[in-house]
């Protein structure tokens, strides 16, 4: 059954990728320019609404336990410049190129493709990243509630709130 909750999510999530049009190289020029920041609402809805459900389905028992990973600021700087780096010079994040070619648009196998050799090196390279750019500013497994000592209630309604008022001021900026 668990196998088809994640067979179902992924093919709404697709869905709802392919028909937010996140997926066409225009939108993603766009946002690493800050000229669209449709695909910046479109993933923050996400998180906004993965956090309170996650949160809600917890205190409610449907999940049990959160697989949290360990929060190491060294980790985070070398993955986003890596994510980065691919981004900008194949025009697809991970998520939209898979999406591009369930549309049909080959380009973006290159991107698979270097995702997959990507993998690979850091699987080898994962002992070495270990012991120094993982090890760097490494928290452990925390969540800004418990790094706060407050219940995560006090802190999902701050979160929200900025996020609509984030997409506030994106409309009226017409991006």
């Amino acid at each position: 059954m668990d196998l088809f909750y994640g067979l179902f999510t992924g093919v709404l999530f697709g869905f709802f990728l392919q028909r937010s049009r996140v997926l066409r190289y225009d939108k993603q020029l766009g946002a690493l320019r800050l000229k669209d920041m449709t695909i910046v609402k479109f993933m923050l809805s996400a998180v906004l609404v993965g956090m309170v459900g996650i949160y809600l389905f917890r205190d409610l028992g449907l999940i049990t336990k959160l697989d949290i990973k360990t929060t190491s600021i060294g980790g985070n700087i070398f993955g986003g410049l890596m994510f980065g780096c691919g981004w900008g010079l194949l025009g697809y994040c991970p998520g939209t190129q898979i999406g591009a070619i369930g549309e049909g648009r080959w380009d973006a196998i290159w991107g698979v493709m270097g995702m997959l050799t990507g993998g690979v090196m850091y699987a080898e390279a994962y002992p070495i990243l270990k012991k120094t750019f993982l090890a760097m500013g490494d928290y452990g497994k925390i969540t800004l509630p418990q790094a706060l000592g407050i219940n995560h209630w006090y802190i999902i309604p701050f979160f929200v709130i900025g996020g609509l008022l984030f997409f506030s001021f994106l409309e009226r900026k017409n991006l």
